[in-house]
């Protein structure tokens, strides 16, 4: 299992008029935590993408348990329980400065093979670094 947690805090454009974030930018909330997960490993979206490699979201789950308020600093924690193949699943946490959780959340994404559009096995460089993880 990996796991890896960062830090945003929520800014005034993506709050409501009650000041909570708006239900839609948890999924950017997500992006950041999946993006800081693969730059702790070294790699970047950018990196993958050079190799012909693209991640799209094929399932979001979320379930908010208590709003993320403007100003606060919100903890990402991204989870990866099982050995990625051909698709990969996150699970996330998210809790406030006083460290309750506020969200729970899941994405499913697939390795697309960019040149020929179809499903493929992630890089071998992405496996590597992910396999002690697992192990």
């Amino acid at each position: 299992m990996f796991t890896h947690t960062t830090k945003v805090r929520v800014r005034y454009g993506e709050t409501d008029q009650m000041g909570y974030m708006y239900y839609g930018n948890y999924a950017e909330f997500f992006e950041v935590g999946r993006v800081e997960m693969l730059r702790s490993l070294g790699l970047t979206y950018r990196w993958m993408e050079e190799v012909g490699v693209m991640m799209p979201v094929l399932e979001m789950k979320c379930k908010y348990l208590k709003p993320a308020l403007y100003d606060e600093e919100i903890s990402i924690k991204v989870t990866m329980e099982k050995m990625p193949a051909i698709k990969i699943h996150f699970n996330y946490e998210l809790f406030n400065e006083k460290q309750e959780l506020i969200h729970v959340g899941e994405t499913l994404l697939a390795f697309i093979d960019m040149k020929r559009n179809r499903p493929s096995l992630p890089p071998q460089e992405f496996l590597d670094k992910v396999k002690p993880y697992f192990e």
